[in-house]
């Protein structure tokens, strides 16, 4: 959980504050004891390890695969979206996703019987490359938990074009674009270049749907309406 906090994964709410630090080690050494460390004795390969900002920890996707036996599925399928993403030009540090859908499925084979292996495999089928928050991946979820089609990711008006906007989710078939609204896209800035993604859909003909942190609170049950 700590190498987690340390990347900035989308870890749930209810560990967000949480201040114990985590700390792993092979069998070879003593127990951990002492006050606010949590001690996990792990199996670790060394490709499985890395150095960030100082510190040796976890590497991405093996992180991935020890959050299996804390967090639920969904929350499993939004980190693995994380860890697939392509970061933003120009306004992130990083230029490489931090993993592939294919490192974590190595992951798995590796740790065939590692505690919530069975959570890992149902969710690495599920990770998709295209999710920019939490929530994206969570309405992707439920809207295909009820059965309907899944839906592209950074769809655009017109595929490739550098010009042309992207909405969060939705059916090119069909002409139907989502857009899942968080905090971040209350500030007059964001908002402007919304209005100026909505009236491009809008223009195009597309049929727009805008959801937000109410319907993420209700389990998207109105989006899937």
């Amino acid at each position: 959980m700590t190498a987690a906090v340390l990347l900035g994964l989308w870890i749930p709410p209810w560990f967000q504050d949480c201040r114990e630090l985590h700390l792993s080690k092979p069998k070879s050494l003593p127990p951990v004891r002492r006050e606010g460390v949590v001690g996990h004795t792990v199996l670790a390969f060394d490709e499985e390890i890395m150095v960030h900002e100082g510190i040796r920890m976890s590497t991405p996707a093996r992180t991935w695969l020890d959050l299996a036996r804390r967090v639920p599925l969904e929350h499993l399928v939004a980190i693995g979206d994380q860890l697939v993403r392509e970061p933003r030009h120009g306004l992130e540090a990083r230029t490489e996703p931090w993993s592939t859908v294919a490192e974590l499925k190595q992951m798995l084979a590796r740790h065939p019987k590692m505690q919530g292996i069975v959570k890992a495999r149902a969710a690495v089928e599920l990770v998709r490359p295209g999710a920019d928050s939490a929530p994206e991946t969570f309405l992707r979820l439920a809207l295909t938990e009820a059965g309907l089609p899944e839906p592209e990711l950074q769809v655009q008006v017109v595929p490739g074009d550098s010009h042309s906007p992207a909405a969060d989710l939705g059916y090119r078939r069909h002409r139907i674009a989502i857009q899942y609204d968080g905090g971040h896209h209350l500030t007059r800035e964001q908002q402007s270049r919304d209005n100026r993604r909505d009236a491009y859909f809008h223009s195009a003909g597309w049929r727009y749907f805008k959801f937000n942190g109410e319907d993420l609170a209700q389990g998207f049950r109105r989006a899937v309406r």
